[in-house]
């Protein structure tokens, strides 16, 4: 789909209310297979690669922050024709889909944010540079096959399945350095609960139990500063929502529920 900054990649299925998924920093839109399968008989299923992941074109800006993404995010409904949406994040997708709900001018059913990642902008200035390195010194080192077989694992649960742990890789073997390093940028530059706080529409969060990237607690801590809902899904581990689809549909499901028109 052509955009202003160039295109932007994405799948869809089904008809409704749009249901908009947003995949997180090591992922793409081929993670959310099982929403597709499951979902579409009730929703128009979008995902997108995000600027810069898969066949979509970076941000025009190195350092971008996750209003940045939003924008590109009412471009990509707007040629989509999507009024009115329940919008799920995943990690740092968590962050831009804050980002967007947080705009007077959203028109959103619920938010649902699984497994989010808090960002580090409020942390001294020593963690938020060895978060950076950490980041992009594995992307340049590794690449993007290596990295993802070396991270894959550590995104599920110690009991899942092989079958599992290659679909993250598989996801995360896609991301590409430029569209890493700037979702790594907006990770340690940014802060979920600056967007969050702002957010009117009903908001849930879902976390896996055995999650170790963005552990229950913090995402019960995110949920609590909110007054939102928090759901632990027992077994998951951070990639919730390939790893366990039953599950996390059921959960998210449930979290719809809670959906009113703006």
């Amino acid at each position: 789909m052509p955009v202003a900054h160039g295109t932007l990649a994405y799948r869809e299925a089904g008809t409704g209310v749009a249901l908009v998924l947003l995949h997180g920093i090591g992922s793409g839109a081929a993670s959310w297979e099982a929403q597709f399968d499951e979902l579409a008989d009730r929703y128009r299923v979008i995902a997108w690669d995000a600027p810069g992941y898969g066949d979509s074109s970076p941000l025009p800006l190195p350092t971008p922050l996750a209003p940045d993404y939003a924008a590109a995010l009412v471009q990509f409904l707007a040629r989509l024709h999507v009024d009115e949406l329940v919008l799920v994040g995943h990690s740092l997708g968590a962050m831009v889909a804050a980002a967007w709900a947080a705009e007077p001018t959203a028109r959103l059913h619920a938010l649902v944010l699984a497994s989010p990642a808090r960002g580090y902008a409020s942390a001294p200035a020593d963690v938020r540079q060895a978060k950076w390195q950490e980041r992009i010194e594995a992307i340049e080192r590794l690449g993007p096959q290596a990295m993802a077989a070396e991270r894959s694992s550590k995104l599920c649960s110690p009991g899942a399945t092989a079958t599992v742990v290659e679909k993250v890789r598989a996801s995360m073997a896609r991301v590409t350095r430029q569209g890493y390093g700037q979702a790594a940028h907006m990770l340690v530059h940014d802060d979920l609960l600056s967007h969050l706080r702002r957010v009117k529409a009903p908001v849930t969060v879902l976390c896996g139990e055995l999650d170790t990237v963005t552990p229950p607690d913090a995402c019960a801590g995110i949920a609590q500063v909110v007054g939102a809902p928090f759901v632990s899904l027992p077994g998951l581990g951070h990639a919730c929502y390939v790893e366990g689809p039953a599950l996390f549909n059921s959960a998210l499901t449930l979290a719809l529920a809670r959906a009113r028109r703006p």
